[in-house]
């Protein structure tokens, strides 16, 4: 398996150089990693720079953009910038997160698994530490959903899912168009991979209108977007989320945002989603 790796970085520096060495400690070496520096005012330059000095296989490109670490949108176009670059072909592009450590097998085991044609996206699960220093997983959504900080595509599925969605939900959207092609998502339990940030902790104060917004791109429809908000609301325990989320898809209906699915995308997301619901009643 040959496989690349995009990694956005946005004020990276406290992180970033443990899961360098973690990916230079990998039992299956990258043919390329391409670090995109998405206007950081901190040393996450000069770290890229000193590894892609070090490491033939390392590259890293500058990128101007916002100061606000928003999901989403943000972090996909800084992605298909890096996208933008690559020198090598491959069998599996893969973007991460820049604040992860990786086990050293991490690469080898994920090639395994990608020996499968039917496999289009995969990872591992994330941990995160607790006050007391103990790791544990931290998965909010569904055991099948391969979180978006860690996540691997095969090439057949990268192409034919059309790439990243600049949009919120662009980690949940790519899986709907990997199943809705023909492709299968899965998570490797074994694979842990530490996440040395909370999630969510830096985002920004608009990230419930975003995802208002992003629901309304992939054709939820109104009902679909109100129980999505209310779930999201019930695990961020605010309910700012609820109304921020209604705020950004109602924006988002009035002034005609593009969808980033087609219609019949939009139906096959529609009816999963439904049976999802309809299982768990």
């Amino acid at each position: 398996m040959r496989y690349c790796i995009i990694i956005p970085a946005h004020n990276e520096a406290e992180f970033l150089p443990q899961l360098l060495e973690s990916i230079c400690n990998q039992s299956k070496q990258p043919q390329e990693v391409v670090l995109v520096n998405d206007n950081s005012t901190d040393q996450t330059e000069s770290i890229m720079q000193a590894y892609a000095n070090k490491y033939p296989y390392i590259e890293y490109v500058n990128r101007a953009s916002s100061q606000a670490h928003l999901p989403g949108g943000k972090i996909v176009e800084a992605f298909n910038f890096g996208f933008q670059q690559l020198k090598n072909t491959f069998d599996v592009i893969v973007k991460l997160d820049a604040d992860l450590i990786l086990p050293n097998n991490y690469f080898y085991d994920l090639s395994r698994v990608f020996e499968n044609p039917k496999i289009g996206i995969a990872g591992g699960f994330i941990y995160e530490q607790t006050a007391v220093g103990e790791w544990e997983r931290n998965h909010p959504m569904k055991e099948s959903h391969v979180r978006g900080a860690i996540k691997a595509y095969s090439s057949n599925c990268f192409e034919a899912i059309g790439g990243l969605r600049t949009a919120m939900g662009w980690d949940t959207v790519d899986e709907l168009l990997a199943l809705y092609h023909g492709f299968n998502v899965k998570t490797i339990p074994t694979l842990k991979v530490k996440h040395l940030r909370p999630t969510g902790k830096k985002y920004h104060s608009n990230a419930a209108i975003l995802q208002g917004k992003a629901f309304y791109q992939m054709r939820y429809g109104i009902i679909l977007t109100k129980l999505a908000g209310i779930k999201v609301t019930l695990q961020k325990r605010s309910l700012f989320w609820i109304y921020g989320v209604l705020i950004g898809y109602f924006s988002a209906f009035i002034n005609r945002a593009p969808f980033i699915v087609n219609s019949a995308e939009g139906r096959f997301i529609r009816n999963f989603r439904w049976r999802q619901i309809g299982s768990k009643s």
